[in-house]
């Protein structure tokens, strides 16, 4: 993996000139960077009993700007490598009563490195792209199931010519038997990314789809097929995967096809009211 040999090229190439403290933070990240991965340099520090300043001036010495681009890399080193039941161990060390600002707080952060990632110039060419097609698929398994369906869901109201691809009765491949070059498929997967969407986004380019990709970095397999590719963060020390990023990159994605068919969704909504109203489908004042 490019990035754990990076990593392990810095510490061999600085090794000679590392105090005894800082040769022992060296062993303890090439041993178990997976437990590393989400430690706190204070916590890194007494695992391996060194000073936190000690792990600091470490991660300056491998060339890093600071302890948390180390981290960072770590965390990379574990994208799609760390089982459910190592996450689950992980998080087994934060104390209850923090759990719910530390989830929001990485959740928050999460966004905030979406935002900074964003790039609004293929962000508009996959507008574009989704505008321009014939049908429109879009494919999410196991834990991007949500992602998916949410999209979906919106999507039908926009479009004609939607198809949710995901488990069901049907194989994944034969619910894209008939997708073809005038066609866009959108993938989405997340680290631990699904074995099974990467093939199908392989049979979709092989029969000529546009491929865009929704996933975590340009490091994730669904890139190596995609025309354009959407980055958001899901980065969570947990078994459970952070899909808040993904989850607003999508709302976005939503609402800015949504503007470029404005007489087509107003419309459509207009309709929709009538019906939810027959159909008693929301709740009224009355029933409160």
């Amino acid at each position: 993996m490019e990035i754990k040999e990076d990593l392990s090229k810095r510490i061999s190439s600085n090794y000679k000139e590392m105090s005894k403290g800082q040769k022992a933070i060296a062993t303890y990240l090439l041993n178990s960077f997976d437990k590393a991965a989400y430690m706190t340099a204070v916590k890194l520090g007494e695992t391996v009993d060194v000073s936190e300043s000690t792990v600091v001036r470490f991660a300056y010495m491998l060339g890093y700007d600071g302890y948390p681009k180390l981290q960072k890399a770590l965390q990379e080193m574990l994208r799609n490598k760390l089982t459910s039941a190592q996450r689950a161990e992980i998080v087994s060390g934060l104390e209850a009563s923090t759990v719910l600002k530390t989830t929001l707080r990485a959740d928050m952060e999460n966004i905030r490195l979406t935002i900074e990632e964003a790039d609004s110039v293929t962000f508009e060419k996959v507008v574009d792209s989704i505008l321009k097609a014939r049908s429109i698929y879009i494919l999410g398994l196991r834990s991007a199931l949500p992602l998916v369906q949410f999209m979906g869901y919106y999507f039908n109201f926009i479009f004609g010519n939607v198809r949710v691809v995901t488990s069901g009765v049907n194989d994944i491949f034969e619910q894209l038997i008939h997708i073809e070059p005038q066609d866009v498929l959108i993938s989405i997967s997340f680290p631990r990314y699904a074995r099974r969407t990467v093939e199908a986004i392989a049979f979709s380019k092989d029969k000529g789809a546009k491929i865009i990709a929704i996933t975590d970095s340009l490091l994730s397999p669904l890139a190596n097929y995609a025309d354009h590719t959407l980055l958001a963060r899901s980065d969570m020390a947990s078994f459970a995967d952070s899909l808040v990023a993904p989850l607003s990159l999508i709302n976005a994605l939503i609402i800015a096809v949504g503007i470029r068919k404005k007489a087509d969704t107003s419309t459509e909504f207009s309709d929709l009211e009538k019906i939810w109203e027959r159909y008693n489908v929301y709740a009224g004042k009355d029933d409160v």
